[in-house]
């Protein structure tokens, strides 16, 4: 069967809520997570005396994180080096390298989930090489997270493949990750998504706030690589607020509120903080799908700072500063969502949209090819919502009609879905069907 016909009055059988029935694999996955182990890696980066490309300590640090990495078997554990000429170093030639681990996927391996966290860092002075810092908190803290997901989910079977890099060079440009999405997309790597864990670690602000209840998640509304066909697309049915990176977060929401009860995914509309950039910005430009976890408050003082003691007040990013129980839920919505990507199967292709001037609206797209494949899943929600609202299985067909459903009303997305629930990344219309 190529289409279905979803009656109005019918959809009350249909439709549920996202990630009601949680997976086992995924319960298993999520509780394996150890804030110990976060502490001990932090602890062990923040002893280097500094991550600064320029000094010896960046390949310290660079070793300390391939040996973890290579205590996974199951992991392909390398360095991806290179010389880059960097512009706020009077453009210096600097040598660098990328820590790259894999787990490569049993059925889908050529799709892959990319993981990240940036292991270089910095004093006052951004081409400092000689100061102290430690860097426990920014990036310390999303490396161990890293570090920590490889060694959870290197003991599972996925799909798809998982990446998990330490990026270098993000504090004087993006350089490392820049570097990699080049890489990725020259050799035309599928990389279905990116998240990357920058500043994960602090559970109070600056300002004294305790935000150990929630964490960010930063994604752009309009692909920075949009052509002027998606902007005329855009323009016509709407879509402001319905990148890939923004469906990505939305499912970032769903999944980390289902399996970390009681601790709320903030989704913030800005592809990063105010003014500000992190490694995932690589990726957006590439067209990759791409977002950045973050916590909620920040604490200036104890970042892109000397270390010292001044008025009382100890300024530095230092491990004494580091939460390592929050930082675990933050780790812990990591496994849920790529756990779940990695299973899904591949999101449907060419999604269209029809309904002007109608009572009615009809989705159609290309079916994909998976051996676990159910069928697809509509997802609607309100124009003024921020989170899909209703999900409505239609089955393995290519086509289906929502009766009574006006288009102008809603916005609608469509999802693969494999028999035990694991969905793809919702995929909004990129093209309108003419009457």
């Amino acid at each position: 069967m190529n289409r279905i016909l979803i009656s109005l009055a019918s959809t009350f059988l249909l439709v549920f809520p996202a990630y009601a029935n949680q997976n086992a694999k995924i319960q298993k996955i999520v509780s394996e997570v150890s804030a110990q182990n976060l502490r001990r890696h932090v602890e062990a980066l923040a002893s280097i005396h500094s991550r600064h490309v320029l000094n010896e300590g960046i390949w310290e640090a660079a070793r300390y994180i391939r040996s973890e990495f290579e205590k996974n078997p199951r992991l392909e554990v390398a360095l991806d080096e290179f010389n880059q000429n960097i512009p706020r170093l009077d453009d210096r030639s600097v040598r660098m390298a990328n820590v790259v681990a894999t787990l490569r996927g049993t059925t889908d391996p050529e799709r892959y989930y990319v993981v990240s966290g940036h292991y270089d860092s910095r004093a006052s002075r951004g081409g400092d090489g000689e100061q102290r810092a430690p860097g426990a908190v920014d990036d310390g803290s999303g490396t161990a997270l890293v570090i920590e997901l490889a060694r959870v989910l290197s003991r599972y079977d996925f799909e798809a493949s998982l990446i998990f890099i330490a990026f270098t060079g993000e504090e004087l440009g993006l350089i490392g990750s820049r570097h990699w999405a080049d890489q990725a997309a020259e050799r035309k790597l599928q990389v279905d998504a990116m998240i990357t864990n920058d500043i994960v670690g602090n559970s109070r602000g600056g300002s004294g706030l305790l935000g150990n209840t929630s964490m960010r998640v930063f994604s752009e509304g309009v692909p920075v690589n949009e052509d002027e066909r998606g902007a005329r697309l855009r323009r016509s049915i709407g879509g402001e607020v319905d990148s890939p990176a923004r469906q990505l977060a939305r499912l970032v929401k769903e999944v980390g509120e289902s399996y970390v009860p009681g601790f709320q995914v903030r989704l913030i509309y800005r592809r990063d903080r105010f003014g500000r950039g992190g490694d995932h910005t690589s990726f957006s430009e590439k067209g990759y799908p791409a977002v950045r976890f973050s916590e909620i408050y920040e604490d200036y003082r104890h970042q892109h700072q000397d270390v010292r003691m001044e008025d009382g007040v100890q300024y530095g990013d230092l491990p004494e500063f580091f939460d390592e129980v929050y930082s675990a839920r933050i780790a812990r919505v990591n496994a849920a969502v790529l756990s779940t990507l990695a299973d899904a199967p591949p999101p449907p292709g060419n999604v269209g949209i029809k309904g002007a001037v109608a009572y009615d609206t009809t989705l159609s797209w290309e079916r994909i090819t998976a051996p676990d494949l159910a069928g697809y899943q509509i997802r609607v929600r309100d124009t003024d919502s921020p989170v899909w609202q209703k999900t409505i299985f239609v089955g393995d067909v290519a086509e289906a009609t929502l009766e009574d459903l006006v288009v102008d009303n809603y916005f609608f997305a469509v999802q693969s879905v494999d028999r035990d629930g694991n969905a793809s990344l919702p995929v909004f219309p990129t093209r309108m069907v003419r009457r």
